[in-house]
């Protein structure tokens, strides 16, 4: 019986894998010298740490199943809901703001399809604490710095919740939960349809298109026509003023409304060409999710960036790195042994382990783009050498084992 991998998922091999590791390593530096720390929460965690914001509906999203112990567990769907759980468990005392990374894999029960996957990769920051823009502006000048990181300039789109719920304050909670998915979803008819069965008044529904549609320079002072000078205005016009201390490039854009619960006041976007519809790389915003959680009222913001998205579209290249073959013949192959576990230390080497000829060996090592050879060979062996061959030019010098890791890493 021939098995293939579960829909929705993926193998990557050695040079993929490379790239995403490079890229991978790229985004960690940026977030290490910004002073974030990394964290790394469970696989799975309880179910009602992501049903109790979300409710049950979103149960046919996501991987659960009952343990050996009859608890139900679910795979993560995000790691936001982790991180937080991990906070209020172990970090609630500990001096704010508390800044983290994290890259892990989450799981969702979807329809695959062009950058969207059933396991996924995120990178992702939080900070826990501070309710200022100050922090809201450093998150999102973070993910535009790591997006760079990786060659990728996208448009950056922002806006806040706070001026579109408090045109939706008289309506109930779960009709606001609803109109809010429309409205991330960009379904106008549907939310039209929905305003319509909850018999919203025509104020209201009028006012909230022209609210959503609010795009650019003008849309602080159109959206201070529509719900009057409130404090998210206020608080929104000092994040984008320092977002314009950061330098950035963005636009101002009410309709964006991110498809979880948590988010309470600004939240953001990045769209980048070459994916498709689905061309949303990086997304995130500021929540409340602590006291849900059963620790104290806390602010927070953070963001996660789609890594899979990014690894289509990013225009870095791993450097090639040398390697190193080591080729032995039958009467030296323990001695090949014991220099490539020495060479090993300096630089990636190969050994035969297929009991091959000596030509068999140069053609594998053309094979796997060794740079150099090193041949063992006995008279190389009894002058206390060995030759040392580089791959591209066909030079060969006789040369000690100490001296090939400085020959190979100092040649081009």
């Amino acid at each position: 019986m021939e098995f293939q991998k579960p829909r929705g998922t993926r193998d990557f091999l050695p040079d993929e894998m490379a790239k995403r590791r490079y890229v991978e390593n790229r985004l960690r530096e940026v977030a290490i010298r910004w002073g974030y720390g990394e964290v790394k929460t469970p696989t799975f965690e309880h179910i009602e740490l992501f049903t109790i914001k979300s409710g049950e509906g979103i149960l046919g999203e996501i991987y659960n199943f009952k343990d050996k112990g009859g608890r139900e567990i679910a795979l993560r769907p995000e790691l936001t809901a982790p991180v937080i759980r991990m906070y209020v468990e172990a970090l609630q005392r500990s001096a704010k703001p508390l800044k983290f990374y994290y890259f892990d894999n989450c799981f969702r029960y979807e329809r695959p399809q062009k950058g969207r996957f059933r396991e996924f990769f995120q990178f992702g920051v939080e900070i826990i604490g501070s309710p200022r823009p100050d922090a809201e502006a450093e998150v999102i000048a973070l993910s535009v710095e790591m997006l760079k990181s990786a060659g990728i300039s996208g448009d950056l789109h922002v806006g806040h919740l706070g001026i579109v719920r408090t045109l939706l304050k008289d309506i109930p909670p779960e009709q606001q939960s609803k109109i809010m998915r429309l409205v991330d979803k960009k379904d106008d008819k549907g939310l039209e349809d929905f305003l319509d069965e909850i018999n919203a008044p025509d104020e209201v529904k009028s006012k909230l298109f022209r609210l959503i549609g609010l795009r650019g320079v003008n849309a602080m002072h159109e959206a201070r026509e529509l719900v009057g000078d409130i404090e998210a205005i206020s608080q929104f016009e000092a994040l984008l003023s320092l977002l314009d201390v950061y330098g950035l490039e963005y636009q101002v854009d009410l309709s964006i409304a991110r498809g979880l619960d948590y988010y309470t006041g600004m939240v953001f976007e990045i769209y980048c060409e070459g994916l498709g519809a689905q061309n949303q790389v990086c997304g995130g915003g500021s929540y409340r999710l602590a006291q849900l959680f059963g620790g104290e009222d806390t602010p927070s913001t953070g963001y996660a960036i789609g890594f899979d998205r990014i690894m289509e579209i990013c225009q870095v290249t791993p450097p090639q790195e040398k390697r190193i073959a080591v080729i032995s013949f039958d009467d030296t192959r323990k001695e090949a042994i014991v220099i490539a576990k020495k060479l090993s230390e300096h630089v990636p080497t190969y050994a035969d382990v297929m009991g091959r000829k000596f030509k068999d060996q140069m053609s594998y090592a053309n094979t796997i783009g060794a740079s150099h050879v090193v041949i063992v060979g006995k008279n190389e062996l009894e002058a206390g050498k060995v030759a040392l061959k580089d791959m591209r030019t066909g030079v060969q010098e006789l040369v000690t084992v100490e001296e090939v890791a400085g020959r190979v890493n100092v040649q081009n």
